[in-house]
């Protein structure tokens, strides 16, 4: 990780992908800020945290003035907040779409927004999204997830061109099902809608990663740290697939 990446905040840093990247951010010897809705994960992760929606512009400027008091300007934003519905086009409803595009790519605008100014002031800086292969290819009965994260990797595009001459690169990471909470709820759901065993739930996602297995959190947080790593400096613009070659 750079020197420079002095002061990193990471959205949804209570539980999975968000609470290893901050862990592993926090082992490499930067400040670290996590944010998210519950104080109790919060809490749990033993690293400093302020409490925000990052469906709320608002409320996310005001999380990042208190943690920029507390720790500094910020140098990585890592948007990782983000959540997924299950369900068949046909039954959607216009607020099903709106609740998924609030919290997967709203929440990432409003996360890079507030984190702009330092790293605009600082000459120096890297915003991640942690996206999905969703936002590479369609996946069956989460058409409004799979728009999200679309539009991720689109803004990821725009402002990686946007920002480079500024010192700034803006990547996205797309892993294919990552082994975290969200992903036991997928499978409970699976299940309750199926009658399949949570064992044969679970194979049932992994056959489209031609490695047969999940991803893990630390391969996410891992990639996240590369990003921030002088190696990776001419990094800018790109979905990375974490996949097992499915995408």
């Amino acid at each position: 990780m750079s020197g420079a990446a002095r002061h990193v905040v990471v959205t949804g840093g209570g539980t999975g992908v968000g609470a290893e990247t901050a862990r592993a951010f926090a082992e490499a010897g930067a400040e670290v800020t996590i944010l998210g809705r519950r104080e109790a994960p919060l809490k749990a992760q033993g690293l400093p945290y302020e409490i925000c929606d990052v469906t709320d512009a608002a409320a996310v400027q005001a999380a990042f003035a208190a943690a920029r008091a507390k720790r500094g300007p910020v140098t990585v934003a890592v948007a990782n907040a983000g959540a997924a519905e299950s369900e068949p086009f046909a039954r959607m409803r216009a607020e099903s779409l709106e609740a998924m595009l609030a919290v997967n790519i709203t929440g990432v605008f409003n996360t890079w927004q507030a984190a702009l100014p330092d790293m605009k002031s600082a000459g120096w800086g890297r915003m991640i999204a942690v996206a999905s292969t969703a936002g590479l290819k369609g996946y069956p009965y989460v058409a409004g997830y799979v728009a999200a994260k679309h539009g991720v990797v689109g803004l990821t595009r725009a402002l990686a061109m946007e920002l480079a001459p500024l010192g700034i690169t803006v990547n996205a990471i797309c892993p294919s099902f990552v082994e975290t909470p969200m992903l036991e709820r997928s499978i409970e759901t699976i299940v309750e809608k199926t009658g399949m065993s949570p064992e044969e739930a679970a194979k049932s996602l992994q056959r489209g990663n031609p490695q047969k297995r999940f991803v893990q959190t630390d391969e996410v947080a891992g990639t996240a740290l590369w990003l921030c790593s002088e190696a990776a400096r001419s990094v800018n613009g790109h979905a990375l697939s974490l996949s097992g070659g499915e995408i």
